[in-house]
């Protein structure tokens, strides 16, 4: 097989994906609404405000078929997701303590959401819901593509100003 850009990069962001997924001892980063960019010609924010795991299982399923329209080419397309309200539950270490505690989420589900991070897919968790719901930050996992960002509602707004398509999926 040759090598070629498109090889090397996949190559790159696979590993990172990976070492990222790795490093579980620092807290999400949180990300200032003015550090929000559009570094692809396309990019897209789907929206997460529901704790429907077939709804979010839908969601995961639509960014992927995403990424394939552009043939999994991160020069190409830049997606994240945007979670609020009950919607940070598919980021949390377990639901004990959390308005959550008696659901049940498989755990293939965040498995899924890691395989598209080698895309570069992150997701930004709305801190406004951590403190309206009493939901210890803490209790989010630590995944380097985990960020937080100051309110989830106004992340969308941002990142449609900056030229990211919207997307709500259900």
């Amino acid at each position: 097989m040759p090598t070629t850009r498109r090889r090397i990069l996949g190559a790159l962001a696979a590993s990172g994906a990976t070492l990222a997924s790795t490093s579980l001892n620092a807290a999400p980063a949180t990300l200032k609404l003015d550090e929000l960019k559009k570094d692809t010609d396309v990019a897209c924010l789907y929206h997460c405000d529901f704790g429907d795991p077939q709804r979010f299982s839908a969601l995961l399923q639509n960014m992927n078929n995403h990424y394939s329209a552009y043939d999994f080419d991160t020069l190409k397309l830049k997606l994240v997701l945007v979670a609020h309200s009950a919607g940070i539950k598919f980021f949390l270490e377990d639901l004990a303590g959390s308005p959550w505690e008696k659901d049940t989420i498989d755990p293939d589900i965040y498995k899924r959401f890691v395989g598209l991070t080698k895309y570069g897919v992150e997701a930004y968790l709305c801190q406004i819901t951590y403190k309206r719901l009493n939901v210890d930050p803490a209790k989010t996992r630590k995944d380097a593509f985990l960020k937080f960002v100051p309110s989830g509602v106004a992340t969308v707004a941002e990142l449609q100003g900056k030229g990211f398509a919207y997307l709500k999926v259900g």
